[in-house]
């Protein structure tokens, strides 16, 4: 019944910007909060940021904190991550994610309870 699709990857030069977007339906979407992640080819998927229902507290991975930025709105049921300063080692399938998020356990992807299809981001040098 919950459907999160994602939308807005692309290839893009270094230094570029994107902007990711996740459309939801089905659920409570003020309830849940939402994450993005993402995968390489041959590793694992990784945590990239999250935001907590009021959208007061956003969380972030190190090597993403000075140039993402996650944010949402809970009249649209859309929540985004605006992407800055692209770097090569930034490719990967951007994954959306809904959960109930317990605090300290942001980053772990089993606290997310649906999954979006991905959207692909590739950066060239």
């Amino acid at each position: 019944q919950v459907q999160l699709v994602e939308s807005g990857g692309g290839l893009v030069q270094a230094g570029g910007s994107l902007r990711l977007s996740c459309a939801t339906s089905g659920g409570t979407f003020s309830n849940y909060g939402m994450g993005w992640f993402r995968q390489a080819p041959g590793k694992e998927r990784e945590f990239v940021a999250a935001i907590r229902w009021s959208g007061v507290s956003t969380y972030y991975a190190d090597s993403v904190k000075s140039r993402f930025t996650i944010s949402r709105d809970n009249v649209k049921n859309t929540v985004y991550l605006q992407m800055n300063s692209l770097k090569p080692e930034d490719t990967a399938m951007y994954y959306c994610a809904a959960g109930r998020l317990r605090y300290g356990l942001e980053e772990y992807k089993a606290e997310y309870d649906y999954w979006g299809q991905g959207t692909q981001v590739t950066v060239s040098s």
